[in-house]
């Protein structure tokens, strides 16, 4: 089923950003739940398996629907998880294509490797910094709900392949 998470994040000193993460591993029972997940979000990470390239596929086109319904305000972070298998050849999604989409459609990118802990937390952590430095940037914004104060909420949902990130 899909999973609920919430965690605090602190960005620097002043700033604390509360997450709140709807996981649903990529399920497509959960594709027409979707809008209720992301309606309010200001961020989501949307993640890929490099060893599944229908994965990367699949990662697209919820990019490109929250792109339709978000426009360029949601800041989005792809991430290719386990980046660990490339020892093993199991790799089908290279790193310069994940890149080079990540650029073209300005997301966030990184490979990441969930079993070994490796770059989980800081595709979080780039991903949240820029949903302050947008918040900063639009603090007369009623659009967000912007109250000057060092926590504010932020919504993730997530495309993962895998069991658990």
């Amino acid at each position: 089923g899909s999973a609920f998470f919430t965690h605090t994040l602190k960005i620097d000193p002043h700033t604390s950003l509360h997450v709140e993460l709807w996981d649903t591993a990529g399920q497509e029972r959960y594709h027409s739940l979707a809008p209720m997940y992301y309606r309010g979000a200001q961020a989501a990470l949307i993640v890929y398996d490099i060893t599944n390239y229908n994965s990367f596929l699949q990662a697209k086109k919820w990019v490109r629907e929250l792109r339709q319904v978000k426009g360029t305000e949601i800041i989005i972070g792809l991430a290719g998880n386990k980046s660990d298998l490339t020892i093993e050849n199991k790799r089908q999604v290279d790193i310069r294509e994940g890149a080079e989409y990540a650029d073209e459609n300005g997301l966030i990118f990184m490979e990441t490797s969930a079993k070994r802990g490796e770059n989980v937390t800081e595709i979080f952590m780039n991903v949240a910094r820029q949903v302050a430095i947008k918040q900063s940037s639009n603090t007369l914004s009623k659009s967000f709900g912007i109250i000057p104060s060092p926590k504010s909420n932020i919504s993730c949902c997530s495309n993962n392949t895998n069991s658990k990130t």
